[in-house]
């Protein structure tokens, strides 16, 4: 039973997560409150919400950043409650502390946790006094060239450059030797106080070829954590996922285990409340590193929930009403397998552009163990200010191979006309013999990705848009005149198969 139910939850996100929150809620009997910047104001989320509160703000992203336009919305609304999503203020130290001195239950953990872990370097310090192996490096933020010199020659080259304050790859280097640690480390640090507001870099030894395997937890305010098993992220471009499996093809029961408990004793030394996700490298001798702990939903979470029978979203509200887990270690139990594939407006055949646009035409996939969460509906404007994801694609099997069949059955039916996009890579991925095999390093998509992105040219994608947009206008065209014969619109239809 909660102590504190609430009644109205405030969604302070876009896109699909949105949308996503949305259905929980509903599900849950609470009623969702949607905040939006004005150019969201024709989103699915907005439209679905009970009730939305636009925000003010010059750019789209500062409204979702701007911590008192949204306590004034969660206010406004009556909300007891506010859910960040991931991304914008989800790790935010500073709104959830804003959030308790206002009344209002951040869905995720304390300010105090957040704000620990969200320094790099102290996220390390507390890992290694929970027991955690992590990957040698520096335990402070470098502030000299000369110094980062001096501590590489007792790490041992290859090494990489870190930002302490934010990940994602920014400010992220790696040098082999010391002429190139001279080189990058101030464009590193002038990279990391861009996008952070903060240049202390730190150093780590580079693990060669590694896995990246997290393992999902949640805890509540009782002092109870489980872990939920672990996901496969190895597929990345540029430090960014692009494929998500879970189980992970490599990760032995014995090994899960280990890592869980790993993961666990983090999470208890924490009082951490709320889901989370600790990210490790696994080594080719399985030896498993701490690398961070992402204090929020993470956007991969649906296989999770396909292989546990779990809905995170549902747990995190629970949790956050101070209720306690409603199961522990023994009865989490996985079956089968899934795969997410994240498509997004970009073209992976000229350097992955972004190509927002209008949505010309949109089928999504279903059938037995097919899962689309998507924000886009035919004729809904892109826009070039986000994140350029618009759907996630998850298919679930009895095992991998057929998870991975699922997949591409369901990319090949995925309908999405009027801007470029990923589905044509991702169809190249799941094809490639490494992946089938489950050779995954974080390296696969720099060493394939020439290979991958060269069976199909620029031009025959864009003539497979056009034509799928044309069918689509003529289509419509059709139906509007009282048309039915096979008239223009299934000529162009053939056309476009051929």
């Amino acid at each position: 039973m909660a102590t504190n139910p609430f009644s109205r939850i405030l969604i302070a996100n876009r896109g699909e997560i949105a949308v996503r929150l949305v259905r929980a809620c509903r599900e849950m009997g609470i009623s969702p409150a949607v905040a939006y910047a004005p150019i969201d104001r024709d989103t699915l989320a907005v439209e679905l919400a009970d009730v939305a509160v636009e925000l003010l703000g010059d750019t789209p992203r500062a409204c979702y950043l701007d911590i008192e336009g949204l306590l004034a919305a969660a206010h406004k609304v009556g909300a007891q409650a506010v859910h960040p999503g991931y991304g914008f203020v989800s790790e935010n130290a500073e709104f959830s502390r804003r959030c308790r001195e206002s009344g209002l239950t951040f869905i995720g953990p304390s300010p105090e946790v957040i704000y620990g872990l969200g320094n790099k370097n102290q996220a390390r310090k507390l890992m290694t006094s929970a027991g955690l192996p992590v990957v040698p490096g520096t335990d402070d933020p470098i502030p000299t060239v000369d110094g980062a010199v001096e501590a590489a020659k007792k790490i041992g080259y290859p090494i990489l450059i870190k930002a302490s304050g934010g990940g994602g790859g920014r400010g992220m280097r790696k040098v082999a030797n010391e002429a190139e640690l001279r080189q990058a480390f101030p464009q590193a640090r002038s990279e990391s106080q861009a996008a952070f507001g903060s240049g202390d870099l730190f150093l780590e030894r580079y693990v060669e070829r590694p896995r990246h395997v997290e393992i999902q937890v949640i805890g509540d305010s009782h002092g109870n954590a489980i872990y939920l098993g672990e996901r496969e992220c190895s597929i990345q471009r540029r430090f960014q996922k692009m494929i998500e499996e879970a189980p992970s093809p490599v990760v032995t029961p014995e090994l899960r285990e280990r890592m869980g408990q790993a993961a666990v004793a983090g999470a208890k030394k924490l009082k951490y409340c709320g889901a989370g996700t600790f990210e490790f490298l696994v080594d080719a001798q399985l030896n498993f590193y701490f690398l961070e702990v992402n204090t929020r939903l993470q956007v991969e979470h649906p296989v999770t929930e396909q292989i546990t029978g779990l809905d995170l979203v549902k747990l995190q509200i629970r949790v956050a009403q101070r209720e306690e887990l409603p199961l522990q270690q023994s009865d989490v139990e996985l079956r089968g397998w899934a795969m997410e594939c994240r498509i997004t407006c970009e073209d992976p055949y000229r350097g992955f552009l972004p190509t927002p646009g209008r949505i010309e035409r949109l089928h999504l996939p279903a059938g037995p163990g097919i899962r689309v969460d998507t924000h886009l509906y035919q004729g809904y404007e892109v826009p070039g200010s986000f994140d350029s994801m618009v759907a996630k694609l998850i298919a679930t099997g009895r095992d991998r191979e057929e998870a991975r069949v699922r997949m591409l059955v369901a990319l090949r039916e995925f309908q999405l006309a009027g801007i470029s996009h990923t589905i044509p890579f991702h169809i190249a991925v799941l094809e490639h013999p490494e992946f089938i095999a489950g050779h995954l390093t974080t390296h696969f998509l720099p060493e394939h990705l020439p290979k991958l992105t060269k069976n199909v040219s620029p031009d025959q994608l864009d003539q497979g848009a056009l034509l799928a947009a044309l069918e689509g206008r003529l289509g419509e065209s059709a139906v509007a005149s009282g048309g039915s014969g096979p008239g223009e619109a299934q000529l162009w239809k053939m056309a476009g198969r051929r």
